[in-house]
């Protein structure tokens, strides 16, 4: 019997661990993407809670990236009491049991990793550099339009975000959006060495600080802060880090470039149309104080491996409307659940009166602590 066809647009993050983990599959998978070079010059970080680290133990992802993966075993939240000072209101600590809240990885050593790792897989053939031009029916099966060729699959997953114009005239109604009127800014600061376990978020006025240890030596840095300050003054926002910074590492210098991203709620209620699947950011994103955007696609994409497997392992049409609709239907309802949970979170937690007495009052409940550590590591089960 012929092997079916899956091809995956898009060099994100995202494309790039959904080819590995269909990899597994008896199918053959076109990965198709823009320049990778572009996604390699990125600061930015990714946290991956420890249920979704053992998914990517068994894609024998994780570990060529044991080094570069740096578990943290405490989280703790700050919140601004007065002209800039600031008091510890929550504490979440695994070190004990010698577990990790999470972990903290750079995008561009994960995805230089994964490009290596796709270049030997035989099922898997990159098409780097490429421009999808349309996605059109053909016959029984879907083609995918790229430069001057054609190519037909029983099913097209689109990895490449909600403003893709490849999505937008099939999938834009239906849709909620929200935007925050907040930026993030992200960068990478060198320090002193020190022992960096610690994921720290500071609650201020007008904004958050993220700090993410990915090495003794070296914090990720990511401020949410609102629009009506002035994004251009660079100085600012360094004054900034550093201000809140300078109580935790010592000589403290910023490695990289600064960059800037708007922070949106989007969380879309149809996930396919005949054939093609929307993955990733092009299904939801949400803000990234609680860290979890990378880890919902996570869960989705293990929901998405072990469907397709099934289906395969029965003969059955990995495109089909009743696969689709199958994956739809188990994803969608928690996906709905967390990201208007989380919506809900980030705007109680902006308000510091409920934000301290709240945490105040959890940071005394063991048993909240594990069902929201809980939660975090895997999400909503239903």
């Amino acid at each position: 019997m012929k092997k079916q066809k899956i091809c995956i647009i898009g060099g994100s993050l995202t494309g790039l661990v959904t080819a590995i983990s269909l990899s597994k599959l008896d199918c053959d998978i076109d990965l198709i993407t823009g320049d990778l070079n572009r996604n390699l010059k990125t600061n930015r970080t990714i946290a991956i809670s420890e249920n979704n680290l053992n998914f990517l133990n068994k894609l024998n992802i994780s570990h060529s990236l044991k080094k570069e993966i740096w578990g943290c075993s405490v989280m703790k939240l700050y919140s601004e009491i007065k002209n800039e000072k600031v008091k510890e209101v929550f504490e979440l600590d695994k070190e004990k049991k010698q577990g990790k809240v999470l972990y903290i990885a750079e995008n561009k050593i994960i995805i230089k990793k994964m490009i290596d790792k796709i270049n030997k897989i035989k099922s898997i053939n990159l098409k780097n550099g490429k421009k999808v031009y349309s996605i059109y029916n053909s016959g029984l099966l879907k083609a995918v339009k790229f430069d001057n060729h054609a190519s037909k699959y029983n099913l097209v997953i689109i990895c490449t975000g909600h403003n893709s114009n490849l999505i937008k005239e099939k999938f834009d109604s239906k849709i909620v959006k929200n935007s925050y009127q907040e930026t993030a800014i992200t960068t990478i600061l060198n320090h002193d060495s020190c022992k960096n376990n610690i994921v720290r978020q500071i609650f201020f006025k007008k904004g958050i600080l993220a700090l993410l240890p990915i090495s003794n030596k070296r914090t990720s840095v990511v401020l949410s802060i609102k629009n009506n300050i002035n994004i251009q003054n660079v100085n600012f926002f360094k004054n900034k880090i550093r201000y809140f910074a300078k109580n935790y590492f010592k000589n403290i210098n910023f490695l990289n470039n600064i960059e800037f991203k708007d922070l949106n709620l989007f969380i879309r209620s149809k996930y396919f149309f005949d054939r093609v699947l929307l993955f990733g950011d092009a299904l939801h994103v949400i803000h990234p104080f609680v860290g979890q955007g990378f880890n919902m696609t996570l869960r989705d994409l293990e929901s998405l491996q072990k469907i397709l497997f099934e289906k395969i392992s029965l003969g059955l049409d990995v495109g089909s409307l009743d696969t689709l609709s199958e994956f739809s239907m188990e994803t969608k309802p928690r996906n709905f659940a967390f990201s208007l949970s989380t919506d809900i979170l980030k705007n109680s937690l902006s308000m510091k009166s409920f934000r301290n007495d709240a945490l105040k009052i959890l940071n005394k409940n063991n048993l909240a602590k594990n069902i929201f550590f809980d939660i975090a590591d895997r999400g909503f089960r239903f």
